[in-house]
């Protein structure tokens, strides 16, 4: 018995139809599993050969190590600098690094490999002086008074427009002139774009990192929180979520945002370099952990 033609034409659709849902939800579920594999990457030609040559020397404290100096912020000799990608960055970076945080654990340090001009690393307790700069710089750290990157701009401005009414606001002088620079300087303000030029990152476990965030000398300053993504750090903290970023991961997904939320501009893999290192790394421990090899994965420190 023959399938009434259109019936027949129904249903092949329809398998159609599910066939291709099938075949986006794999791509979205290996696109989710591993989001490192559509980055627009440098040649990591040189990692792969440094990986398979083993361990090589720092050039400047001549320690033994393995694709770079975590000491030295600097690459090893079987690493030279003109084969690996240097990134130009929108704004400039400072990391506060916690002094209990295991040097070659940190992956702080790949953002002022890549990025020399444009990152600073610091051990706490020693935080530069941000006070007179607070209408320009931002740190990234979660709370209830953190605002969304987009929002950024339109924050920093009502800092620039208090700043000025507390200037201002001189007892010393008569009323009317104080009232006629107030408006003028406000008028100025508003004319006066706002903009980030700095912002700072704390490279801790999260456990640790209440201390350097509790600083006086980091109250002041204009919280932002990053959009949920999930980590591909290797070494994820036992009873966190998968929402809490290793560092590198942290400043890579703020620029990619603040590039088209802030910005306004398309994003076409500017940073992705920043992840040089580590996407390389994290290729390295998924297959090892897939064959079983431990040595490898010591390889990633």
């Amino acid at each position: 018995m023959s399938l009434n033609p259109p019936i027949f034409l129904k249903e092949r659709e329809e398998n159609n139809s599910r066939f291709v849902e099938i075949q986006q939800s794999q791509t979205t579920s290996i696109a989710v599993e591993d989001p490192l594999q559509n980055l627009c990457l440098a040649s990591q030609e040189v990692l792969q050969k440094a990986q398979q040559s083993g361990r090589s020397k720092c050039l400047k404290c001549g320690g033994s190590r393995m694709f770079y100096c975590y000491t030295c912020y600097g690459p090893v000799e079987n690493v030279p600098m003109e084969q690996m990608p240097l990134v130009k960055l929108p704004l400039k970076i400072d990391i506060i690094k916690h002094p209990n945080e295991t040097d070659g654990k940190s992956t702080a340090i790949h953002a002022k490999l890549l990025a020399p001009e444009f990152v600073n690393i610091y051990t706490y307790p020693c935080i530069p002086e941000y006070e007179e700069k607070d209408h320009e710089v931002a740190l990234v750290f979660p709370g209830p008074k953190s605002v969304s990157i987009k929002d950024i701009s339109l924050h920093l401005q009502k800092r620039i427009q208090n700043n000025v009414r507390d200037k201002s606001d001189d007892p010393d002088k008569p009323s009317v002139k104080r009232k006629k620079t107030e408006e003028q300087d406000l008028s100025d303000s508003k004319c006066k774009e706002a903009t980030l030029k700095r912002i700072i990152f704390i490279d801790s476990t999260w456990n640790q990192t209440n201390k350097i965030f509790t600083d006086e000398r980091l109250q002041g300053l204009l919280q932002v929180e990053l959009k949920t993504r999930k980590t591909c750090f290797w070494r994820h903290q036992k009873g966190k979520p998968d929402t809490f970023l290793s560092t590198i991961e942290a400043i890579y997904y703020f620029l990619v945002d603040y590039h088209t939320d802030v910005l306004k501009e398309k994003y076409k893999g500017q940073y992705d370099n920043l992840l040089f290192f580590y996407s390389f790394m994290y290729q390295l421990v998924k297959n090892a952990k897939c064959s079983g090899d431990k040595e490898t994965r010591k390889i990633a420190h």
